[in-house]
């Protein structure tokens, strides 16, 4: 029988949040057995870069990233919000590394193509080394891992955390039986943007597929939910999308594969 290993990825809105980040990482911290976090910083980046003149441009819940904005997120992912979590993980007892993509060649990724929107310089996951993280993780470290990868080629790309966070699940599914939960700021998917209860219990493939038609799923939640459903048909055992301050798995909208 494999070990347990949750990952956790929590949100930009919440790593901006004091209060609800230090619940999660107290309730991150209290998580028995093997674990990871990963982390957006979309927020920070945004404010970061308005304070120094440059504009943010989304499409479709996706970040452009041209040259001056790839620069921002390097420092911002990489620098600040991921050693300010390994240092508060310290604090708590874990022994967390900071991790970005490029280091001891972790996630590989290459530029995305230019389609019917060039999001510059912008990385699509090639591989995940998940020998190199089982080591980590077997030898007592846990991993934070910062949206950023790297094409092997000496650059840098900017990556969506929902796929760092899927695709770091996969690889590790090999190893371990591993739980993924996506936190932020819902109680989960909601039916009714305005209702916080409005929480929609199990979402699958056609279900999925549905809801974007309607409308009801839209924006970054459609990426978001695109990667739960590639973890679990990857063989990812459990995921779970909710707030911030219930990542025991119990709450929240489940994803599965029908």
């Amino acid at each position: 029988m494999k070990e347990k290993l949750t990952i956790v990825k929590v949100g930009g809105a919440v790593v901006e949040d004091n209060d609800r980040l230090g619940r999660l990482l107290d309730d991150f911290s209290a998580i028995e057995g093997r674990k990871l976090l990963v982390h957006g910083g979309g927020r920070r980046a945004t404010a970061i870069a308005a304070r120094l003149g440059i504009e943010s441009q989304m499409v479709n819940g996706r970040r452009i990233t041209d040259a001056d904005t790839l620069e921002v997120v390097t420092m911002v992912y990489g620098g600040l919000v991921n050693k300010n979590l390994v240092a508060r993980l310290q604090a708590k007892g874990i022994d967390a590394l900071g991790l970005t993509g490029a280091d001891i060649d972790v996630i590989h990724s290459h530029k995305r193509p230019v389609k019917d929107v060039d999001y510059g310089y912008v990385g699509d996951v090639e591989r995940v080394s998940g020998d190199k993280l089982h080591t980590l993780i077997e030898t007592g470290i846990t991993p934070v891992m910062a949206p950023l990868t790297h094409d092997g080629k000496g650059n840098i790309l900017n990556t969506n955390a929902d796929t760092i966070a899927s695709e770091t699940a996969k690889a590790l599914a090999e190893y371990y039986d591993v739980t993924l939960i996506f936190s932020f700021e819902k109680k989960g998917v909601l039916s009714n943007p305005d209702d916080d209860d409005s929480v929609i219990p199990v979402i699958t493939h056609k279900a999925f597929e549905k809801y974007v038609a309607e409308g009801i799923v839209a924006g970054g939640m459609i990426p978001k939910i695109e990667n739960a459903l590639a973890a679990v048909d990857a063989g990812v055992s459990r995921v779970n999308i909710t707030l911030a301050t219930a990542i025991d798995g119990k709450h929240g909208t489940m994803i599965v594969s029908e």
